[in-house]
C-alpha cells in the first residue's frame, strides 16, 4: 500500500506557512540593511521589528525580550553560557533535554546535575527538590533547564512548578519550549522562567532562525562579538527575510484554533491494538505527537517502510545526522530494548485526520505483511 505523500515529521520540520512564505517573498524586496540609518534601512528595521514584536507576542513577552538567534540550538547554548557567564557554577539539566543543552552544559566546565525522569516521561520534582536543596551558596545561583514539552514523546513537562521552585531557591530556569510553541501557551511568566528559546522552523516559519526570550532577571551574554545588533546581544546583520518569515509564522500560529487529540488518539487505539505501545501514555501529551514501541520491529524498519508507503515519520530527534539509534530520552524513561524499536509521528498546522488515519494503516499493514513473512504457515 502507498499513500499520497502523509507527512507526519512536524517535530523535525514543519511545512512553510502560506503566511510566511508570503512575508518573506515581500521581505526579498526589502533592500537595506537594519542598521542603516537611510530610508531603505530605516525600513528593513521597520520590518525587523515587526517581525520582533509578532515573535514576542506568541511568547507572551515584550518585543525588547527577544533576540533573534540561528535558531533553536543556538538559543538554548546561548542560555546555558549566559547563565554560567552570570555566576552559576551549577547546572541541573533534565534526562530528557535536547543534545545542544546537554552537551553545552557539559562542555561548561562547571557542575552538571543530571536529573531523572520518571517511567511516564516527567521530570522527578522530588529529585529536582533533592538537587535544589543540595546546592551549595558558593555554586552561585543554580541553573535549570527543562524543556516545556519533549521533541520525541511529545510528554509535557511541569514547567511552572519547576519554576517556581527554581525561583524560590533564587536561580534561573531556563524552557526550551520549542515544539510547544504553536501547539501550547508559552511564556516566561507562564512558566516562570527566566529564559525561553524558540525555533521558526517547528511552526511553519523557515529554517536558520530562532529566537531566545530573556526576561528581567536575566543577563545575556555577548556570545558572538562584531557589532552591536540584537541590543549588544549577538553580532552580525540580521536574518531579514528569515525573521519576516518567523513573524508570520508565529503570527499565524497564535491565530490558529489549537489541535484537538481526537485523530491522533484514534490512530493511537488502532496502533496498540495492532501490537504497538503508546509511549508516555500516563502523562499529558501534545495533541498532535504520537511515540510508539513495537516489540518485534526496530525504528529503522519502521521508519523506512513507512516511507516506502509514502509515510513521513522519525525515530528519535531529527538532530542524529541521519542516524536511527536507541533513543537516550527512552533508554531515560527505563524502555530498554524498546528504546530502538520506537518511532515518532507529529503532525501540524497542515495535518488533517486522514493523514492519522493513513498512516495507521500503513503501519498496521506494514506488521502484517512481516509476520506473514516470519510465520508463512499461519498466514
Amino acid at each position: 500500500m502507498t499513500a499520497p505523500g502523509v507527512y507526519l515529521d512536524h517535530c523535525a520540520t514543519s511545512p512553510l506557512r502560506p503566511e510566511a512564505r508570503a512575508a518573506m517573498t515581500a521581505a526579498f524586496d526589502v533592500v537595506g540593511n537594519p542598521s542603516s540609518v537611510h530610508a531603505d534601512g530605516r525600513a528593513a528595521r521597520a520590518l525587523l521589528e515587526q517581525a520582533r514584536g509578532q515573535v514576542a507576542s506568541l511568547a507572551g513577552a515584550k518585543p525588547a525580550s527577544v533576540t533573534f538567534t540561528s535558531g533553536g540550538t543556538e538559543a538554548n547554548v546561548l542560555a546555558v553560557r549566559s547563565a554560567v557567564a552570570a555566576g552559576s557554577r551549577r547546572l541541573l539539566v533534565s534526562a530528557i533535554e535536547h543534545d545542544c543543552v546537554r552537551e553545552a552544559a557539559l562542555a561548561s566546565g562547571v557542575e552538571v546535575v543530571e536529573l531523572p525522569v520518571l517511567a511516564s516521561g516527567v521530570i522527578d520534582l522530588e529529585a529536582l527538590r533533592a538537587a535544589l536543596d543540595a546546592g551549595p551558596s558558593a555554586a552561585g545561583p543554580v541553573f535549570l533547564s527543562l524543556m516545556a514539552a519533549n521533541n520525541e514523546t511529545g510528554v509535557i513537562q511541569p514547567v511552572r512548578e519547576a519554576g517556581e521552585r527554581v525561583r524560590a531557591a533564587g536561580g534561573w530556569l531556563h524552557v526550551d519550549a520549542v515544539q510547544a510553541a504553536g501547539r501550547l501557551p508559552v511564556g516566561l511568566d507562564l512558566y516562570c522562567a527566566d529564559t525561553l528559546a524558540l525555533s521558526a522552523h517547528k511552526l511553519g516559519g523557515p529554517q536558520g532562525i530562532g529566537a531566545l526570550i530573556a526576561g528581567p532577571r536575566s543577563r545575556i551574554v555577548r556570545d558572538l562579538p562584531g557589532g552591536g545588533q540584537e541590543q549588544g546581544r549577538r553580532a552580525g546583520t540580521q536574518n531579514l527575510i528569515g525573521a519576516a518569515g518567523f513573524g508570520a509564522a508565529a503570527a499565524a500560529a497564535l491565530a490558529a484554533e489549537p489541535a484537538g487529540p481526537q485523530a491522533r488518539d484514534m490512530a493511537a487505539e488502532r496502533l496498540t491494538e495492532a501490537g504497538a505501545r503508546v509511549v508516555g501514555a500516563d502523562a499529558p501529551r501534545l495533541a498532535d505527537v504520537l511515540c510508539i514501541a513495537a516489540p518485534d520491529m526496530s525504528s529503522e524498519i519502521q521508519v523506512m517502510g513507512l516511507d516506502l508507503a509514502g509515510v513521513r515519520v522519525s525515530a528519535g530527534a531529527a538532530c542524529s545526522s541521519g542516524k536511527v539509534k536507541p533513543s537516550r530520552v527512552l533508554e531515560a524513561m527505563g524502555m530498554g530494548e524498546l528504546a530502538g524499536r520506537a518511532i515518532r509521528l507529529s503532525g501540524g498546522w497542515s495535518t488533517g485526520p486522514e493523514d492519522w488515519r493513513i498512516a495507521a494503516e500503513a503501519w498496521i499493514d506494514l506488521k502484517t505483511r512481516r509476520e506473514a513473512r516470519r510465520h508463512p504457515a499461519a498466514a
